[in-house]
């Protein structure tokens, strides 16, 4: 009997239909375990808090319980309950006691760093930022080391840093975007250090997925040293980026020193070419970011008179910020963060 070879473009169809199918069973599966051992954690924390405060005694347990629960679950159940583990359970279930609170699209490693956060503020926001932007747990871990929550609670009022605490950072408007300062400590260059502006374009660009992490949700990649004409001149901005939720292009021109008043004026004039020589229809109008290593706040005032509000000027640094100082700003603010 002649076999009867398939058509290739069906059949790469076919393929392509299994191997989609395939994956998101996979993808779901993962999901599926993950809620019923996170769910599972709550409930073992829960157990034992139920068993300590069942009678007059329960201070008297402490650690010691802990240990035999780990000692005994081990020799039962092999990996999984270490001392270090069930005493993050019961944790979990002492944060969280109504269950319903805690996200189960979260896995049981991200919340075990979300539960080394003492302060319930700054827990929050970890929370609801690692949902919100899809946080693997190492991006967590580093969000956390940039002191992510202080950075953007530093420059908000009271109702701000508690809303940032509830809902996360939610980007609505291009002030949004704006994190002082930025961190790029994965550029590893160290201080102090001698690096040209393409230097510094060029460590981004080999670190970009970093950088974007950095950013934060909604900005794609379009470009760098992007050419456009003006008065028969070419001019080179140095990364361009589309932000996929407010619609528009967002330019940054790095500097390696002080943002100048040039700088500003420069940026404004990107901004008016995009606007009219590369938006789109449904494109919003274009953000510009001038990155610079130091900003005299004086100049940027005066510098930024009468320009766009889409026009914002940051500082980065290479380092990871002085968090004790930046808990400081956020303390006077609220009054109340430890």
């Amino acid at each position: 009997m002649e076999t009867v070879l398939p058509d290739k473009s069906s059949y790469k169809a076919l393929v392509t239909q299994i191997s989609e199918m395939f994956v998101e069973g996979q993808r779901q599966a993962i999901v599926t375990v993950n809620r019923h051992l996170v769910e599972t954690y709550w409930r073992v924390g829960r157990y034992i808090v139920d068993y300590e405060q069942q009678g007059s005694k329960k201070a008297a347990y402490g650690d010691s319980l802990i240990e035999r629960l780990s000692k005994d679950l081990t020799s039962l159940h092999g990996r999984g309950f270490s001392l270090s583990n069930i005493k993050r359970m019961r944790q979990f279930y002492a944060l969280y006691p109504d269950g319903a609170t805690a996200s189960y699209q979260l896995s049981w490693s991200h919340y075990i760093e979300l539960l080394k956060i003492d302060d319930e503020l700054e827990r929050s926001f970890y929370e609801k930022q690692a949902l919100i932007e899809s946080w693997s747990v190492a991006d967590l871990i580093r969000q956390k080391k940039t002191s992510l929550f202080l950075r953007l609670a530093a420059t908000k009022d009271k109702e701000g840093i508690l809303q940032l605490a509830r809902q996360g950072l939610a980007v609505a408007q291009p002030a949004d975007l704006i994190r002082e300062p930025y961190v790029l400590d994965f550029l590893q260059l160290p201080e102090p250090h001698r690096y040209s502006e393409s230097d510094l374009e060029e460590r981004i660009i080999s670190h970009l997925q970093q950088f974007l992490l950095e950013l934060g949700k909604g900005f794609a990649f379009i470009g760098r040293q992007y050419r456009i004409m003006l008065g028969n001149r070419p001019h080179y901005v140095d990364l361009v980026f589309y932000h996929r939720i407010l619609k528009c292009f967002v330019l940054i021109d790095l500097k390696r020193e002080d943002a100048g008043y040039e700088d500003i004026g420069q940026m404004n004039m990107y901004l008016g070419y995009f606007e009219n020589e590369e938006n789109a229809d449904g494109d919003n109008p274009p953000i510009g970011i001038v990155l610079a290593r130091e900003k005299d706040e004086m100049v940027v005032k005066y510098a930024m008179h009468n320009i766009s509000s889409q026009l914002l000027v940051s500082k980065y640094q290479l380092y990871f910020p002085d968090k004790e100082e930046l808990k400081k700003i956020v303390s006077d603010q609220l009054g109340s963060l430890p």
